[in-house]
């Protein structure tokens, strides 16, 4: 397994339930971290909790595109290379279809979908250039089984996944990594905007979560994880 210590690791989504413990189990790995969230509050909270450089911290909503070309200014003002892409950011947004406002369908896809392309064309001719690299992404379960009320999410997250195999194929010969989580619920504040009865109690807890893409990062040199599912006990749909 690859280590983590002194990697250039970007986490996109920073101070939600799954990112905050991905940022510590990284800083207890030794890595060079740069983090990303929308709330500038939140991101001062956690870059301070794990000594991350004011340089190394940025606050936007990155469904801006000037705003990911910014992150990208910025990173690379700090460092060189970047060894790994993490993007633990998303919405939910779960309403049966005739609920369902055209509003709401064009956010989910905005953020869900359109972003995570801007991102990745931002920072991936980086890792072309070293031939080497790591992006993970979260699908969620919804990007292979779809529910009740998920038209929209599900539409994006499936869109996901296509748009990743399509870069998958274009780095065949390299040796970036592009790793896809189908991860079960999560108790997080993901669902506090979410009009769904849900058990938390029964769900994945945020730190097992971010314990996961951890591991990811760890990812052998000779060989690629594709795909990992991470599902609660009571709630298999894959």
């Amino acid at each position: 397994m690859e280590s983590i210590k002194g990697k250039n690791i970007l986490v996109i989504g920073a101070t939600g339930g799954i990112g905050k413990q991905l940022v510590k189990l990284l800083h207890q790995s030794g890595a060079n971290l740069f983090i990303t969230g929308r709330n500038a509050e939140k991101i001062e909270q956690v870059r301070k909790e794990f000594f991350i450089s004011e340089q190394s911290a940025f606050a936007a909503d990155l469904t801006i595109l000037e705003n990911v070309n910014q992150l990208k200014e910025r990173f690379f003002s700090n460092h060189q290379t970047i060894d790994a892409l993490i993007n633990v950011s998303g919405i939910g947004i779960i309403k049966n279809s005739e609920q369902l406002t055209s509003a709401d369908f064009l956010q989910t896809i905005l953020i869900n979908l359109y972003t995570p392309f801007n991102i990745i064309q931002a920072f991936l001719p980086s890792m072309k250039e070293h031939k080497k690299g790591l992006i993970v992404h979260i699908p969620g379960v919804l990007g292979k089984v779809p529910m009740l009320g998920a038209a929209a999410y599900s539409a994006s997250k499936y869109g996901l996944v296509g748009m990743l195999q399509s870069i998958r194929e274009e780095i065949k010969r390299t040796e970036i990594r592009i790793t896809n989580i189908f991860m079960g619920g999560v108790d997080s504040p993901f669902w506090d905007h979410i009009d769904l009865k849900v058990q938390k109690e029964k769900m994945i807890s945020a730190e097992e979560a971010a314990k996961a893409i951890w591991f990811l990062c760890q990812q052998p040199s000779s060989g690629v994880i594709s795909e990992m599912v991470l599902q609660p006990f009571n709630h298999q749909a894959i």
